[in-house]
């Protein structure tokens, strides 16, 4: 009872405690983009009206057999392979009993002794340095159902039950609850690459269990740890996980035990709460599944699957920052989605020059994107054309600020630039002596202003500039209007 009314004084912010260090595990699961369930022909997708899939096979009704989906296996070799696992030339599935409402077997077939993929590891950045993190497995299994809560009763939607799921297992190489937020996004960007996984949080695709214990920085022994139950966003497991950290702490330096269980974290009030105690693998009784074979796999099909895997996300962003000079920011922002960064490499190889096309796309596609919470699939403007605009102002055939112009009507028409040049007469206005007849006029016009810039307010100058742009719709040549006001404002 002491040790739940301490909880109430927890700081609200992590901050690593001097004498102390956090031990963080993770466990993923990332339901796997197949047509079909795992082992029963129902669509794997559960949107529909309530437990309308539901198949013998998926219930567990007596006389059914499982039936190995084959993409799902070959996308679970493919996540093992992205994660540099090695893939077991023979694993087992195995049955998992555990009785809930939500599992409609009374088990659920999963993998534990004899995996599909071990020994493997993620690296990614945080704060700018290089990290790893082993991955201790990655092996299929079976979701659950899904529970709808409605006043004082619950209800159970077996819809989901038996969609394919990896579960990628980490070892405790995480110690601080930014790294822990960090490696999920990153195992998301690989999932999202290999294009297996939507990485949904808020839908569930992408669910995430953080194991935290705490120790003191002299002991060589974990702590004891407890589970944190599916957490569905990057803000909530850093929060949970800094919760968790403090309210251990506080319970060890009051000379209490932490307690081996599963918690769940409450967003409104910020702290973690009991659910269960923590099981352990002899709770579950594992053994091998009676109906279905071991899964024996071959060097040949293994090298297939292998041969399917994209540059990763981590490679690419070193790539880039080599070929195209970008900086380790815009590599890393362009390649955050494998879409984003193609569209990148489309304009590049529409003979644009990377940096620009790094500029236009981070602060114009992105910006507009954003503004209208979309894609960049969903982008109006394809990205040959984009690059071949960008070609025609370092060409100096379209001013910057023609450009602009030029990128808003695409984004509303989607038409190719050359054709809203010619329609619009665009054409920019370089000829030194029609620009200098453009400065005379609006220097005539504006005498105060002239004055004004004589005694020394200097800022007046992008006035001039403005007023001549605008009565020649842009398509005066920045560069040489510049050069050509300041020498007729000096004399």
């Amino acid at each position: 009872m002491k040790q739940n009314n301490k909880e109430n004084l927890l700081p609200r912010r992590y901050t690593p405690p001097v004498g102390w260090k956090a031990v963080i595990g993770l466990e993923i699961h990332a339901q796997l983009l197949t047509n079909s369930k795992l082992f029963s022909p129902d669509p794997s997708h559960f949107i529909e009206m309530e437990n309308e899939h539901i198949h013998p096979v998926s219930l567990g009704l007596p006389g059914t057999l499982p039936v190995l989906n084959q993409k799902a296996l070959e996308y679970s070799a493919q996540v093992g392979l992205a994660l540099n696992c090695h893939i077991n030339r023979r694993s087992v599935f195995a049955r998992k009993n555990y009785f809930y409402p939500d599992l409609p077997k009374g088990y659920q077939i999963s993998q534990y002794e004899q995996p599909i993929c071990e020994n493997g590891y993620i690296e990614f950045e945080q704060e700018e340095k290089r990290k790893k993190v082993r991955i201790q497995r990655v092996h299929i299994e079976e979701d659950a159902g899904r529970f709808h809560h409605k006043g004082s009763c619950s209800l159970v939607n077996f819809n989901r039950a038996g969609v394919p799921l990896v579960e990628i297992v980490s070892m405790p190489d995480i110690h601080s609850p930014a790294e822990a937020a960090e490696m999920v996004r990153s195992i998301r960007k690989v999932l999202k690459y290999l294009d297996v996984c939507d990485g949904n949080l808020e839908e569930g695709s992408l669910r995430c269990d953080c194991n935290v214990s705490v120790q003191k920085t002299s002991d060589h022994q974990y702590g004891t740890r407890t589970e944190l139950k599916n957490l569905n966003s990057f803000k909530f497991i850093e929060k949970a996980i800094e919760y968790e950290i403090n309210r251990q702490i506080l319970i060890l330096k009051e000379g209490h035990k932490v307690l081996q269980e599963t918690r769940l974290y409450d967003s409104t009030k910020n702290k973690t709460f009991p659910l269960r105690s923590k099981e352990e693998a002899s709770d579950y009784r594992y053994f091998p599944d009676p109906d279905l074979l071991p899964l024996c796999l071959s060097d040949e099909w293994v090298a297939q699957q292998k041969r399917k895997i994209p540059e990763s996300f981590l490679q690419k962003a070193d790539r880039f920052q080599k070929q195209y000079e970008l900086s380790s920011k815009e590599s890393f922002l362009i390649t955050e989605e494998k879409a984003r960064a193609d569209y990148f490499e489309k304009m590049v190889w529409a003979k644009a020059s990377a940096k620009l096309s790094a500029n236009w796309l981070i602060n114009e596609v992105l910006a507009g994107l954003n503004e209208e919470k979309k894609n960049i699939r969903d982008c109006p403007i394809i990205p040959e054309n984009l690059g071949e605009m960008l070609k025609m102002i370092e060409k100096k055939e379209l001013s910057g600020k023609m450009g602009k112009k030029v990128f808003t009507e695409m984004w509303r028409t989607k038409k190719a630039p050359k054709q809203i040049v010619k329609k619009w007469g665009l054409k920019k206005i370089d000829d030194a002596s029609i620009l200098t007849n453009m400065a005379t006029e609006v220097l005539k016009k504006f005498p105060k202003q002239v004055e004004d810039y004589k005694n020394g307010r200097e800022k007046i100058f992008g006035f001039f500039v403005g007023e001549i742009m605008k009565s020649c719709r842009g398509q005066a040549d920045p560069e040489q209007l510049n050069k050509i006001l300041k020498e007729k404002l000096k004399n």
